[in-house]
């Protein structure tokens, strides 16, 4: 039933539960697509075409020109154009991620990306229109990625679990929360520099990931707005089955009798399965792995293993 890395990221879409690889698999996605647009437009001459395409999705900082692109405090989020760019982004959401969606489950890991990507690019929006370091800067300045929401999943697993360790190359193992500590101090130190609005992205995104553990914490989920329009989303795209019925008529009547008497006794047992796996499924998207019983883990175990 669960497969490595690239299997969750082919069908990331097939599957309920996987908000992590729904986030990797459109980043990587929408890179690709960018990519072959840059390299074809580029040499046939239409690079302005590109720079017109990409800026319709990048979050600009000037006001007016975010009022009539809103939808760009989204779409900026899911934007790479360089190689190393989107390896690091997706690394760090990759291993932060996969700690965060054990513990909270996968609906809170899509709210904290979502939410942290919004609270960046609000700050680096404000900021840039506050600041007289950006004054002369403000009009052309536009930003993509997403490091801001991959901040915000990194500091909220570093508040949730301090003590988890990482076994990093060539140093062993280090607790998480130092991790995180660095690496918000990275963006600190560089937001008056090359990649000012950038910096102040990440750093919008990390203060976004502890308050929002803080206040999950005191039992209030702040990204509970993200999840009721993505389950409006979820919802208006499902496919449900087609059922096709048709009748058969038998006559044998003994064999008629023995396939109902076959078909009655394996089909409740396999729709209950079924049943208890998705409720299970379920809770673990709501409440987090951790707050399975030990008889739910066992059984999500044992229909795991059932084709294997």
């Amino acid at each position: 039933m669960y497969g490595g890395f690239w299997y969750h990221i082919r069908h990331a879409f097939d599957h309920k539960n996987n908000g992590l690889y729904k986030i990797i698999a459109i980043n990587l996605l929408a890179f690709l697509v960018l990519m072959v647009l840059r390299v074809f437009l580029t040499i046939g001459g239409g690079e302005t075409t590109y720079r017109s395409i990409i800026s319709f999705f990048m979050m600009p900082a000037a006001i007016p020109q975010f009022l009539m692109q809103p939808w760009t405090i989204i779409s900026y989020m899911f934007l790479h154009e360089g190689f190393l760019h989107i390896i690091f982004n997706m690394l760090f959401l990759y291993w932060f991620g996969l700690l965060v969606q054990e513990y909270l489950g996968s609906r809170k890991l899509v709210n904290l990306y979502i939410l942290g990507g919004i609270a960046g690019g609000l700050l680096y929006m404000i900021l840039y229109n506050i600041a007289p370091y950006f004054s002369d800067r403000v009009d052309g300045a536009l930003m993509l990625g997403a490091s801001a929401g991959v901040y915000a999943i990194v500091v909220a697993a570093a508040t949730l679990r301090p003590d988890t360790e990482f076994h990093l190359l060539l140093i062993g193992p280090v607790k998480i929360k130092y991790i995180a500590i660095f690496y918000v101090l990275i963006a600190f130190a560089n937001s008056a520099g090359a990649n000012a609005g950038g910096e102040l992205a990440h750093l919008g995104g990390a203060a976004l990931g502890f308050v929002y553990i803080l206040q999950l914490n005191k039992g209030i989920d702040i990204g509970k707005p993200v999840q009721t329009v993505g389950t409006f989303f979820e919802k208006l795209f499902s496919q449900k089955p087609k059922v096709k019925v048709t009748y058969r008529r038998d006559t044998d009547s003994t064999k008629k009798k023995a396939g109902r008497g076959s078909s009655a006794s394996a089909a409740p047992s396999s729709r209950s399965t079924q049943e208890e796996i998705d409720r299970i499924l379920d809770k673990i998207a709501d409440k987090g792995y951790d707050n399975l019983t030990k008889e739910e883990k066992r059984k999500l175990f044992d229909f795991s293993n059932k084709d294997s």
